[in-house]
């Protein structure tokens, strides 16, 4: 009983007094409460303020939302570690219904992984009622082709084994990413179904997603440059390019001293078009006309060919736009995003 006192007495003194009166036992159920509350049924005429202070009305039009910082999904091995936590960072919306969540992947030219990144779009997704996670994985040349993928793959099925804990509806799960980001979402998506990327834990659930936002991301590691000067369709040929220490890995550590083109048949296995099939779920496509380092060409490729395979693949050109940056953050750009979301998660 005292508790209880204790925990109105509180609350009356942090609402500056004009709190009504709940049936909360405690101040923990009552803070949940308060999350949870759009409004006190209290008219605003029936409210009374002190000489000085002015009362305003609030509408709640977004959610509250808590933050979840470096949540362990895997632990994976690495070249001098046994073990290595990786770790995503959630946005969770306060709300009594199961939401769908959006596996964010971050780019990085497949050789840094920066999970802080792009936190505005994010918080887009979260405020549009989605649990939003974004994720760490092994980056080349540390590692190479498949184990990011396996990441990314151990992300979702963290997911999906822990919907309760987080609010999910396990059913509905999506994955967005820019770059090198929309190339492991393109992965992640066309192989639905492939088990083979499927290592580590919670392998009781499925690391399938139900539809895939990439942006201005990579589909043949071979034709990165289309259409730009002959230099730099030659940097990209090179052993030293990044998409080629990722499929081909470090020659001094065991890996293949060459290009891209250095093993054809590797190179074609990770290349997202190569698992399309008819487990592949909706695409939605964005590149930047002003794009210098990944061809635009690589998302019009994959377009192609998801809807030769007869899989939904809408595409949209950003003007202007240069690899990343401001113009990727605009509300537009959210509404776009929001909106397939919305039609391939929601409806």
């Amino acid at each position: 009983m005292r508790k209880t006192i204790l925990a109105f007495m509180a609350l009356f003194m942090i609402t500056g007094g004009t709190m009504a009166a709940t049936s909360v036992n405690t101040l923990k159920d009552a803070e949940a409460e308060n999350l949870m509350a759009t409004s006190r049924n209290m008219s605003a005429e029936n409210i009374i303020v002190p000489a000085g202070s002015e009362l305003i009305s609030v509408k709640a039009e977004r959610p509250f939302i808590n933050y979840i910082a470096n949540v362990v999904y895997e632990q994976v091995p690495m070249r001098g570690y046994d073990n290595v936590a990786m770790k995503m960072d959630l946005m969770v919306p306060q709300k009594k219904e199961k939401m769908p969540a959006i596996l964010y992947i971050t780019g990085g030219g497949f050789i840094n992984a920066n999970k802080d990144s792009y936190i505005q779009q994010r918080m887009d997704l979260a405020e549009a009622g989605y649990v939003v996670a974004s994720m760490e994985y092994r980056v080349a040349p540390t590692v190479q082709f498949p184990k990011p993928l396996e990441d990314v793959k151990a992300a979702v099925r963290y997911l999906r084994s822990h919907a309760e804990q987080y609010h999910i509806d396990a059913n509905k799960i999506g994955i967005l990413g820019g770059s090198a980001g929309g190339y492991f979402a393109a992965m992640g998506g066309t192989a639905n179904g492939q088990k083979q990327f499927d290592v580590g834990e919670n392998l009781q659930v499925s690391s399938d997603v139900q539809a895939v936002v990439d942006t201005y991301g990579l589909s043949d590691l071979t034709r990165i440059s289309d259409g730009y000067p002959e230099a730099v369709r030659e940097k990209h040929m090179s052993a030293g390019a990044t998409e080629a220490l990722w499929v081909n890995g470090s020659p001094v550590f065991g890996g293949i001293d060459g290009g891209i083109t250095a093993n054809r048949e590797l190179t074609e296995a990770a290349n997202p078009i190569h698992y399309i099939s008819d487990k592949t779920p909706p695409f939605l496509l964005m590149h930047g006309s002003a794009d210098t380092v990944v061809s635009p060409n690589q998302t019009v490729l994959l377009q192609k060919a998801l809807q030769a395979k007869g899989i939904h693949a809408e595409r949209y050109v950003l003007a202007g736009a240069p690899h990343g940056g401001v113009l990727w953050i605009q509300p537009k750009v959210s509404e776009l995003i929001i909106e397939f979301f919305n039609k391939t998660l929601k409806n």
